[in-house]
């Protein structure tokens, strides 16, 4: 039983760390053709190739008669919280570093943290308190409040963030009765809608200045990609689907607490392809604010468990 389990956390750690490359991967080739397609059409691309994959392991995990689902609205909610979150973050990464925008997302499990409080019940200590203090210092650090223009545009990962870490609130209540591909199904299906809407309604380019790479990247005209424009929205769709199902693989079948914390390679990576595509390297501040952030949501991570453990100590044992 212990091997098995050992096993088990060694796949989804294995998991995770694919997961989590895949997914950065992902953002280095969006931010690598922010410059020439706008985000609308990207997003409508990734989708149709993200939902033929995500078909692909609804077949697996018992059939499409999974669709029927009794919560519509709560897939409806984690569809539009989660264009919002895909709209901001890649906003900010069309004018800031990789690792500048991948280190403020991070901020994601200290939010989740706080958002348990009022919407699970979830009760945190002081420890846990003052870790998500320094994250949050750690955060502001990164946006450099009132000595850089740009750094406003971090309040679009940090915004992101937020509506990320609302929808796992909802994912740890739809989780328990939907499986990872069916919520991935309907996902996509929002952005589908969602990316044709906005092409139907901003695609001429009409809103586009020309003058602020954000605002262009968002309302600039939508254009028939050519060979390698088409190949890397096409590598963004599989990338997302495989990252995603691999990141939900490893939670179901590996302990949280043991394969949470590596989700945080994500960021030493995000700086490694900043650094080898754009040649972006980290400053000290921001360094000084990427280690708070990580080492916060880590120790997040290590107090949870901490208190999880000391909670089954507790628990009376049921004898027949």
């Amino acid at each position: 039983m212990v091997e098995q389990r050992s096993n088990s956390n060694l796949i989804g750690i294995m998991c995770v760390l694919g997961g989590t490359f895949a997914l950065g991967i992902q953002d280095m080739i969006i931010k690598l053709v922010s410059g020439t397609y706008p985000l609308h059409e990207i997003g409508f691309v990734r989708s149709v190739f993200a939902i033929l994959l995500t078909c692909v392991f609804l077949k697996m995990e018992g059939g499409f008669r999974q669709l029927r689902s009794s919560r519509p609205g709560t897939h409806l909610a984690r569809g539009i919280l989660l264009i919002c979150a895909n709209m901001a973050y890649f906003l900010g990464l069309a004018s800031m570093p990789l690792g500048d925008a991948a280190a403020i997302f991070f901020s994601a499990p200290l939010i989740i943290t706080l958002l348990a409080i009022p919407f699970l019940g979830e009760k945190i200590g002081l420890q846990r308190w003052l870790a998500v203090s320094m994250g949050m210092i750690g955060v502001i650090i990164m946006l450099r409040p009132g000595t850089d223009a740009i750094r406003l545009v971090g309040l679009l990962p940090l915004f992101a963030a937020v509506c990320y870490a609302s929808i796992q609130i909802l994912a740890r209540k739809l989780g328990a009765i939907e499986n990872a591909s069916v919520m991935a199904f309907y996902v996509q299906v929002c952005f589908i809608v969602f990316s044709l809407g906005f092409g139907l309604v901003f695609g001429s380019g009409w809103m586009s200045s020309g003058t602020n790479v954000t605002l262009d990247f968002l309302f600039r005209a939508w254009s028939v990609p050519d060979a390698f424009g088409f190949a890397m929205m096409a590598a963004c769709g599989l990338l997302v689907g495989i990252g995603g199902y691999l990141l939900s693989h490893a939670y179901r079948i590996a302990q949280v607490r043991t394969v949470a914390p590596f989700e945080y390679a994500g960021l030493p990576f995000a700086v490694l392809l900043g650094f080898i595509v754009w040649g972006d390297l980290p400053d000290r501040l921001s360094i000084i604010g990427i280690l708070l952030i990580a080492l916060s949501g880590l120790y997040v991570f290590y107090r949870e468990n901490l208190v999880r453990k000391q909670a089954i100590v507790k628990e009376p044992v049921l004898r027949d």
